[in-house]
């Protein structure tokens, strides 16, 4: 039967050791056991943490034949085999101190040398719970990354609760979204690298629409993140991610939690499940409020709407 615990949740916005995958993980170790020891059951990390999220402040231009084959040499080098060595030190950070952790990887096929894929990674004590491939990579990140294949959209039952989520502007997808919803996500992460104001108000909609309370986590990347030998050259700013990690809750979409931008840090919240339960009575989008049976018609796969144009005039 469904539990309804109370959860410390620990959204945590760091910088990765950028194409140092082997650094990022340690650094990822470390926030855990910082976050664990302030008393988080679930740590998030940001998209992409490990090691490098190829956002548009500096990377619009890689299509482009030429300048671009050293980084994409290196983005394949420092992203993750899953499972593998890298995943299984995740692991061994997350039972060393009794968490789960969410966190968005460049992921690798190693028998496969090729396409990349953004990638986001639930991980318990005793392992590897779930692995997601976002769906569709936003504007330059389909210079980097293939396509998810969608069969893995379900959320995944912890100690915890039902943990689910999708990476980014995934969640502007309504039929992702619907997908997810589906399995009853009582907590939702959200990892991203949208710093906006409007991504605010998005995740402030998805915690009331899913009736699950959401951690979303960008990372924070100034200037001087990236190492001296960076292999394109970026223009001119001082940050190129501003953060805006924040938790929020289900029922009237309230932030509880940040949003932190400008600086790495952490934002902590107890989540108690039982708000879902109480945020359903009054709108559940896959239970009493869907109306499936009223709007199958506008489905995948089902019969076109019907024709509601005004009749010929006579």
């Amino acid at each position: 039967m469904t539990e309804f615990p109370t959860v410390r949740v620990a959204a945590v916005q760091a910088t990765p050791a950028i194409l140092d995958a082997e650094a990022t993980v340690e650094k990822a170790a470390r926030l855990i056991a910082d976050a664990a020891s302030d008393g988080a059951r679930l740590v998030v990390l940001p998209e992409c943490f490990v090691a490098l999220y190829p956002g548009n402040a500096w990377a619009r231009s890689a299509g482009a034949f030429a300048g671009w084959d050293e980084l994409w040499e290196r983005m394949w080098a420092s992203a993750v085999d899953v499972p593998g060595p890298l995943t299984d030190r995740l692991v061994e950070a997350c039972g060393s101190h009794g968490v789960h952790l969410a966190v968005g990887v460049n992921e690798r096929e190693a028998e496969r040398p090729g396409s990349l894929y953004n990638t986001l990674l639930l991980i318990g004590p005793e392992g590897l719970l779930h692995r997601h491939r976002k769906l569709m990579p936003t504007m330059q990140e389909r210079l980097f990354h293939g396509v998810g294949a969608g069969d893995d959209l379900s959320p995944v039952e912890t100690p915890l609760g039902r943990i689910g989520g999708l990476i980014c502007w995934e969640n502007r997808m309504p039929l992702a979204r619907w997908a997810v919803y589906q399995g009853g996500p009582q907590i939702w992460v959200a990892p991203t690298a949208d710093d906006s104001e409007g991504w605010q108000a998005t995740v402030r909609h998805l915690a009331i629409e899913s009736g699950a309370f959401v951690v979303s986590v960008p990372q924070y990347i100034p200037r001087a993140a990236f190492p001296a030998d960076f292999p394109v050259e970026l223009p001119e700013r001082d940050v190129y991610g501003n953060g805006g990690a924040v938790i929020v809750e289900p029922t009237w979409g309230n932030v509880i939690a940040g949003p932190l931008y400008g600086e790495e840090g952490m934002v902590v919240a107890d989540c108690d499940l039982r708000e879902g339960l109480h945020a359903k009575r009054w709108f559940d989008a896959v239970g009493h409020y869907s109306r499936e049976d009223a709007l199958a018609r506008w489905l995948p796969g089902e019969p076109g709407p019907a024709d509601l144009s005004p009749p010929a005039a006579p």
